[in-house]
């Protein structure tokens, strides 16, 4: 192998061509031990050329095994022999799910796992991330401690910051750490000195000292999740291709391969490069997985003098790199600002322990920084530039769950070259899903069913890995919305929303106006104003406007993105379905609207959901956008198999506006033949009416921001007109536009949860003041028996209203969701949204009090009213300060002119 050193890379594009010759570093490190064991101290690596048209040739290494019979039949059939999906067979088999059958088309560990850099840390994003990968490390040192051989050395790591806003951000993962025992320090420039002498430190902050975090040898994991799961009776068969999927009345029953067909009950999919390939080979309605593979690079250095093996993992992803010690020498790679996505058509079947040509030219802006960081490894030798392919997903997060076109099919993939983190906590959660149908965990954030078919398109695809490959290092403000793959499914008002000043974000690819521009926005007195901080942005001022709008004159705010659905049946079949289906009666007069959760066997939220009768056979549903895949699947996995229930998704047939304020009356009747005064008109009804010249509107009354005010559902071909003949009839009124924005704080305010921010499937209506809802003498309902154990015994958590008392909304830091609640000096929970309340005049934060014991175990609160409300102080952590908090368990008391009935809860006491 020739040497060099560092600094000769530095601007000379020849360096590009470097010859890697055997013996690889991966003989000796990274490849796990059986495969070195069948081929001592020699690999060689192969290099793979991305350009359109160029295949691989060689042939995979065998590690000249016998192979495996392929059995007719298996519980479990999982396709993907890395770390991942050999931890799903693991932990199946930890549960007693021995019929399990693992495929690798190649063999163990050669796609991306064998590639690992082993990096295995705590500090997460998330209470959730943090939960999976803490169970990875602690099932990964037990191995260790156990003499498995995992490699693993407990050398913790150092999250530095360059920036106060990477502080910021690291203060608050501090914050929720510490409510999860995991160890954890904010430490000064100098103490980073001390843990780590080769650092330079003059630029920094500060950082973050994870003690507990470590290092491995990834290999060799899963080679121990294949061992351990073979010995429970698991079946790890390699060079055996899955070909196609096939299903049976939408759920899996069979797995054709190259070596013949197996008949199964469920299908993992966790082929990592390949899954979104292997996805579309479903029949006969494919699957969408959507991931996009992306070269990721890493430099290995020859040994250098005094480097300590202890020496801890350093993230400097201000500068979007990392280091960790390897073999006496360093390692550094990272996550640079302009990735070279790669594999567009597909990846080949046979791309078997390769690796992807060097580009030193691409690599340089991560060289500039890795040098930047630690001027030592100029002098040092160049030992390998790899580049290994990695996937990656449309929002950075793992997909993982139940598909939502076909039963019993799971994935477990895209795991944003953090799959060893992950491995272990994943292949729990999925292997806990697939046997309790449901994660022990709140996984929405992962769950695949947060997509929908375009998220899948190669295209939007390849272009959003610009933004989500380097969103593993770039610091992710909250709301912060992407701006590639975008103005996709736009309403028809789009255009006069982009002229009258509309800033837009997206959910599930649907354009929505966050919050109009105020004339003075692009002022040079506002340009330091940032859009994506954790302080006060620079719409506030904007969606203060268009909420005082909202409660004093009329607002325009379009809801098309909401997700919308039919249901009919010829009888009244549908509604023997909706009443099995739904907590609250839906046997209601025609014209009645109501809310309503869809709950799961637990009595968690699998949909919460507004449900208008429009005939005595029809319905009319409406959800949160981000529930159209999921909902879709709740009613579609329970139809009667008569078919006497028809369902569809008219979410893009209807468009969607609403009329909010004292002046929306007033504003619908002037426009429509109708009367719309409370007496004719009553909240919570529906009417078929004319608006113009457009006929066929539905108009609802209720906004779902607790004020008065309507909602028109638009057939779409008219929404046009009827937005123009809303604002010319509205001048008289002040009539304006808003954005989502003012209805979040209007909500907020209000204390009205939201699905998927607030209520989740481990939320039961009990726990979030909603029991009223909950109609237990209508007949049985799914859930029923787990809310009425509630409703006797007791909840485990109850939603709150907090107001921030000492707090200054223009200078202090914001809550954004995910802060820890304190009572009486201990840990409660979590804030779930948060946003100012100006009828109020304060910060409002809503979240879930529990009362944990000494050891961290909820316990039951029989009197949740009494538990939240008496003798109780509440304090919510923002980044490491503690602000007092006032409690509500109802909506508090404001100077308002209308309160929407259907937002104000009955008392109830559980």
């Amino acid at each position: 192998m020739s040497w060099f050193p560092l600094n000769r890379a530095m601007g000379t594009a020849g360096v590009k061509c470097l010859k890697i010759t055997s013996p690889s570093i991966f003989s000796r490190r990274i490849l796990p031990s059986t495969f070195r064991a069948a081929a001592p101290g020699y690999v060689k690596t192969r290099l793979f050329s991305t350009a359109e048209g160029d295949s691989p040739s060689p042939e995979p290494v065998s590690l000249a095994t016998p192979p495996k019979p392929l059995p007719q039949q298996a519980r479990v059939v999982v396709c993907g022999g890395g770390v991942v999906g050999l931890s799903v067979a693991y932990h199946l088999a930890e549960r007693g799910w021995t019929d399990v059958v693992v495929l690798e088309q190649g063999k163990v560990t050669c796609g991306t796992t064998w590639h690992s850099v082993g990096l295995v840390s705590t500090m997460k994003a998330t209470r959730t991330d943090m939960a999976m990968t803490r169970y990875s490390a602690d099932l990964y040192k037990q191995w260790e401690a156990e003499g498995e051989g995992v490699g693993w050395k407990q050398c913790g790591s150092l999250n530095v910051a360059r920036t106060l806003d990477r502080m910021i951000h690291l203060k608050r993962q501090h914050a929720v750490a510490k409510t999860m025992g995991v160890e954890s320090q904010v430490v000064t420039p100098a103490e980073i000195q001390d843990i780590c002498p080769v650092l330079r430190v003059d630029d920094l902050q500060g950082g973050l000292w994870i003690p507990g975090d470590g290092a491995l040898t990834a290999p060799d994991v899963a080679m121990v999740f294949s061992r351990k799961a073979k010995a429970k009776g698991v079946q790890v068969i390699e060079d055996v291709g899955v070909e196609k999927v096939i299903t049976e009345n939408g759920r899996v029953s069979k797995v054709v391969t190259s070596a013949g067909n197996i008949k199964c009950e469920y299908f993992v999919n966790s082929a990592g490069l390949w899954s979104r390939e292997l996805g579309k080979r479903t029949d006969p309605r494919r699957v969408n997985v959507p991931l996009h593979a992306c070269e990721h690079y890493y430099l290995v250095t020859k040994p250098i003098t005094g480097t300590n093996p202890l020496m801890p993992v350093i993230r400097d992803y201000d500068g979007y790199v990392y280091f960790r010690e390897w073999n006496g020498g360093l390692l550094g790679g990272g996550f640079e600002p302009s990735p070279k996505p790669c594999f567009h058509q597909g990846p080949p079947d046979k791309f078997e322990f390769q690796l992807l040509q060097e580009d030193w030219d691409h690599f340089q802006v991560l060289l500039t920084e890795i040098l930047h960081r630690v001027p030592a490894m100029e002098t040092a030798e160049i030992r390998q530039l790899v580049n290994g392919p990695e996937s990656f997903t449309p929002d950075s997060r793992w997909l993982l769950g139940e598909t939502a076109e076909v039963a019993n099919y799971f994935v477990a993939t895209g795991m944003n070259s953090s799959g060893i983190a992950g491995a272990g906590g994943v292949g729990k959660q999925v292997a806990d899903w697939i046997i309790d149908g449901r994660p022990s965990l709140n996984m929405w954030a992962y769950d695949i069913r947060r997509f929908i078919g375009h998220h899948n398109n190669k295209r939007f695809l390849r272009d959003r890995m610009q933004e989500s490959f380097p969103a593993t290092a770039v610091l992710k403000y909250p709301r912060e919305e992407y701006t590639t793959g975008r103005k996709l499914r736009c309403s028809p008002l789009h255009t006069r929303q982009e002229v009258a000043g509309a800033v837009f974000g997206e959910t599930m690819a649907y354009e929505r106006a966050m919050y109009f521009k105020l004339d003075d926005d692009d002022s040079p007195e506002n340009e330091d104003r940032r859009m994506w901080t954790y302080t006060k942005p620079m719409w506030f001022e904007a969606a203060q406007e268009e909420y005082w709008a909202c409660k004093e004159r009329v607002c325009l705010m379009d809801m098309s993105s909401f997700a919308k659905f039919e249901l009919e049946s010829a009888s009244e079949e549908v509604v023997d379905f909706l009443q099995k289906l739904c907590s609250n009666d839906i046997d209601v007069d025609i014209g009645t609207i109501v809310h309503t959760g869809m709950q799961n066997k637990y009595g968690g939220f699998e949909n919460d959901t507004t449900i208008a009768r429009l005939d005595h056979n029809h319905f009319y549903m409406i959800c949160p956008a981000t529930q159209q895949s999921r909902a879709w699947t709740w009613l579609a996995r329970h139809m009667p198999q008569d078919g006497s229930v028809h369902l569809r998704d008219v979410t893009s047939m209807f468009s969607g506006i609403n009329i909010i304020g004292p002046h929306a009356q007033q504003l619908l009747a002037d426009v429509s033949d109708i009367s719309t005064s409370r007496s004719d008109f009553r909240p919570m009804s529906c009417k078929k009416i004319d608006v113009g010249s457009a006929s066929g509107v539905w108009a609802m009354r209720l906004t779902h921001t607790g004020e008065d005010g309507f909602i028109l559902y638009i057939p779409s071909e008219y929404a046009l007109h009827v937005y123009d003949i809303l604002m010319s009839a509205g001048k008289d009124y002040g009539v304006r536009n808003a954005g989502y924005y003012a209805l979040r704080h209007l909500r907020i305010e209000n204390f009205f949860a939201y699905w998927g921010l607030d209520l989740d499937d481990r939320t039961t209506p009990m726990e979030c003041g909603r029991g009223y809802r909950v109609k237990f003498d209508k007949g049985d309902f799914i859930g029923k028996a787990a809310l009425e154990q509630q409703r006797d015994h007791g909840v485990n958590k109850r939603f709150v209203h907090f107001q921030l008392e000492d707090y200054d909304v223009n200078l202090d830091l914001w809550p954004w969701g995910g802060e820890p609640i304190y009572r009486n000096g201990r840990n409660a929970g979590l804030t779930t949204t948060c946003g100012f309340g100006f009828a109020l005049d304060s910060m409002v934060c809503l979240g879930f009090v529990r009362d944990f014991d000494d050891k961290g175990v909820e316990q039951i609160l029989k009197n949740s009213n009494d538990f939240v409300m008496k003798d109780a102080k509440y304090e919510i952590d923002i980044a490491g300060t503690r602000f007092p908090a006032k409690p509500s368990i109802y909506t508090p008391k404001q100077n308002v002119t209308y309160v929407d009935p259907s937002f104000i809860p009955a008392p109830q006491k559980v």
